[in-house]
């Protein structure tokens, strides 16, 4: 079986004084937290950010494992709408000692390019670092950190840089070639 080589780095903030904000893009782009865990709504996210870049972890998922995961609480996803459409999203992953994860953020293709992206990602850092405030008994945000991958889009990087997160760890691996799977069988 054919394989190819992927670059993984983590990035982080430690400190909400690094987030440096995105311009608001043109037009009617609003982002919205997503409050009831709707597996169908968060995996057509999945898929169809994902689908042209190699996200398949999720792609097996039951039902009850998507709510499962949903239901957790701290779990937030926040979407990205231009003109009513979904554009995009940002998943926050609550992690023991007031840390959040960026477990998943991007942009549905026909949608990127449009600076939406630098704009979602600095909104859904900044409910990272306030995410203790709707979730009572929630410890404070301390550390913000995601991690993309060479798979992912080519300003991917750059953004979450410029956005004030900074690099921790890389790592290299080889993983096993595959085709996209696309947000749907045959796309």
């Amino acid at each position: 079986m054919n394989s190819v080589t992927v670059t993984t780095w983590s990035l982080e903030q430690t400190s909400p004084a690094r987030l440096l904000p995105a311009a608001a893009p043109e037009g009617d782009v609003r982002i919205v937290r997503a409050e009831v865990p709707s597996p169908e709504f968060s995996r057509f996210l999945y898929a169809s950010v994902g689908g042209d870049i190699h996200w398949t972890d999720r792609l097996g998922w039951s039902h009850a494992r998507w709510l499962e995961y949903l239901d957790r609480p701290g779990v937030e996803s926040w979407v990205a709408y231009d003109r009513g459409t979904p554009a995009g999203y940002v998943e926050l992953d609550p992690q023991d000692e007031g840390v959040v994860e960026i477990a998943y953020f991007g942009l549905i293709p026909a949608f990127r390019g449009r600076r939406i992206g630098g704009h979602l990602l600095a909104y859904g850092t900044a409910r990272a670092w306030d995410l203790a405030d709707r979730w009572p008994g929630r410890a404070p945000t301390k550390r913000v950190w995601l991690h993309t991958c060479s798979k992912d889009g080519e300003f991917a990087m750059d953004n979450y840089q410029r956005r004030g997160f900074t690099l921790f760890d890389t790592k290299v691996e080889d993983e096993p070639a595959a085709a996209t799977p696309g947000p749907w069988p045959g796309a």
